[in-house]
Order: C-alpha cells, then sequence, then structure tokens
C-alpha cells in the first residue's frame, strides 16, 4: 500500500469517528434540554401544590407546613398595603395633576405677522 492510500484511510477513519463523536454529543446536548425541560415541569407542578395547598389549608395548616403558610400569609397583607398606599398616591397625583384651567374673558387681538425676508441670498439658492 502507497504512502497516500494509508493517509487516505487514516483521514476516512478520523473522519468517521469525528462524525460519531459529534453525533454522540448531539444526542447527549438533546438529552440534557430535554432533562431541563422536565425539570421545568416539575417546578411548575411543585408551585400547582402549593398553591392548592394553601388554598386548601393555608388558614388551619399541619405543622410542617405552618411557617410556610403564615409566611405567605404575611407577604400577602404586605403586598395588599403596598397595593393600597399605590392607590392613594395615585388618587392624590391626579388630583394635584391636573389644575383648574384658568378662565379667559377676553382673547387678545393678534396682529397678523409680516412675511419674513430671507436673511441672506444663500438662503433662497437651491440645495444640491
Amino acid at each position: 500500500m502507497s504512502f497516500f492510500d494509508t493517509f487516505k484511510e487514516k483521514a476516512t477513519d478520523l473522519a468517521q469517528s469525528g462524525v460519531a463523536k459529534s453525533k454522540e454529543l448531539a444526542e447527549i446536548g438533546k438529552l440534557k434540554l430535554d432533562n431541563a425541560a422536565e425539570e421545568d415541569a416539575i417546578k411548575k407542578a411543585y408551585i400547582e401544590i402549593g398553591k392548592l395547598y394553601y388554598a386548601e389549608r393555608g388558614m388551619t395548616p399541619e405543622p410542617a407546613y405552618a411557617a410556610l403558610c403564615e409566611k405567605i400569609t404575611a407577604s400577602k397583607a404586605v403586598i395588599e398595603s403596598n397595593d393600597a398606599r399605590a392607590d392613594e398616591i395615585r388618587a392624590a397625583g391626579a388630583t394635584a395633576a391636573a389644575p383648574e384651567a384658568p378662565v379667559v374673558t377676553e382673547v387678545p387681538a393678534e396682529e397678523p405677522a409680516a412675511p419674513a425676508a430671507p436673511e441672506s441670498p444663500a438662503e433662497d439658492a437651491p440645495q444640491e
């Protein structure tokens, strides 16, 4: 076998192993993306479980969940208080921002404006 035939064979083997390796890496990457999507689905399910539990048992939680339910209740109270304060600020700003319009009893007569003369001949020249 000649040198070029050996070189060609080795290059082909190397290319085939590179293609196989890239296929492996692509499949691993896809599996990792699939896993991330499934983990996101799990997190969303946990959140829904928590919302459902709080809605059903938040006022009389089991001892293991009492502290977390109290945190949620306290945070909801703060949010409600902040919303009420924001509404107060908006209401106060709306009345302060809209001053009464002045009453005009007589409109002053305007003199017709004289046409303005060009200041220099260069202003009248067409632009290129």
